[in-house]
């Protein structure tokens, strides 16, 4: 893919007033880069996304600064892409989000960068966005779309959360993980079994050869109240059962993963029955995993509650996500300041505002 430049006009025309609000989504928080675009009229009218993993397969995880390098490559050429796919030009754009935390600072200031830049170009309005409230939000892309009120099951490789969502913007953190996310989990137990990097995809592949019934790993947490996570433990478990076994990896990812999934389900039920919810939201990297998909659309079936995830290829980061959150909260006026270029890193999703 070969770099580009743009050719910038600081207006926008009556023609492009009266096409709709469209909302340019730019996702830079880690080691993918993904471009979104969003018309109020339409809904989803283009995507790209490129990911980097293969650059830091080698390292065993991300390379902070290589993803860095690796967005200021990739995130022009794929603007320009999306946009010419879906025939509009950047005089078309009505608004630009990006995606300002939590994720790695550098990797998130190469989309900050261009998001202003190119809005303040443009003379349009830019917007930072919640890394998690684009997973959150984006199996608003499907149909049918989930109804609010929802308890929502957030789980990536950074994050594992259950949250109360009443609305847009109106978030509240029912249970989260106390050490290692579920994701990080799959990742690390993977690295145990020598299955290289990213692990997750390769465990549960892996899995499907194992017999479920050679060991029993433990669920954690479930013997105590509330809706908090903890996995570091299993990881650890299946380390020192590989130790034992190492003859066994099928049969140890096979356990590992179905420890991790039902400890997802059983706090699953216990945050719809405290919310008197029945509608689950699940997405995030993990939410591709066949089996949890499988142990949560049997759950829903036993207590009555519609689960709903996103497509498979907006699981994982990609600029849709953040394009659909741009225009919820551009469309309706909110909007930063063109001079200043700042990211969050960290970023506490209960502090956003609501969408009325």
């Amino acid at each position: 893919m070969t770099s580009s430049v743009f050719t910038i006009h600081n207006h926008q025309d009556q023609q492009t007033a009266q096409l709709g609000f469209i909302t340019l989504g730019i996702e830079s928080s880690c080691d993918e880069t993904g471009i979104g675009l969003y018309h109020s009229e339409i809904g989803l009218i283009g995507h790209q996304l490129f990911s980097s993993v293969e650059i830091h397969a080698e390292y065993g995880g991300v390379f902070p600064e290589l993803a860095s390098r690796d967005h200021i490559k990739r995130v022009l050429p794929l603007i320009k892409i999306v946009l010419a796919e879906a025939q509009f030009t950047l005089q078309d754009l009505s608004g630009i989000a990006y995606t300002a935390g939590p994720g790695l600072a550098g990797a998130l200031l190469v989309g900050a960068a261009v998001a202003k830049s190119l809005a303040w170009s443009l003379d349009i309005p830019s917007l930072a966005i919640h890394h998690m409230e684009g997973h959150l939000l984006v199996p608003l892309l499907e149909e049918p779309q989930p109804k609010f009120p929802f308890v929502a099951l957030l789980v990536s490789g950074g994050h594992t959360m259950l949250i109360d969502v009443k609305a847009i913007g109106q978030y509240k953190i029912l249970g989260e993980s106390l050490d290692d996310a579920v994701g990080e989990a799959f990742d690390k137990t993977a690295k145990i079994l020598g299955l290289g990097y990213p692990g997750g995809p390769a465990l549960a592949i892996l899995a499907e050869q194992g017999n479920p019934g050679t060991f029993k790993f433990p669920r954690p947490m479930i013997d105590r109240p509330g809706l908090d996570f903890s996995f570091s433990g299993l990881k650890t478990f299946a380390r020192n059962t590989f130790a034992k076994h190492p003859n066994k990896k099928a049969d140890i990812a096979k356990a590992f993963e179905v420890a991790a999934t039902q400890t997802l389900m059983i706090k699953c039920i216990r945050a719809l029955e405290q919310t008197k919810y029945t509608t689950l939201v699940v997405a995030g990297g993990v939410s591709a995993n066949l089996s949890l998909r499988k142990e949560l659309n049997q759950m829903g079936k036993k207590v009555g509650a519609n689960v709903f995830y996103p497509r498979q290829e907006f699981c994982t980061d990609n600029g849709a996500m953040i394009a659909l959150v741009g225009h919820f909260r551009l469309s309706r006026g909110q909007c930063d300041t063109h001079h200043e270029i700042s990211i969050k890193p960290r970023w506490n999703l209960e502090k956003l505002s609501q969408i009325e």
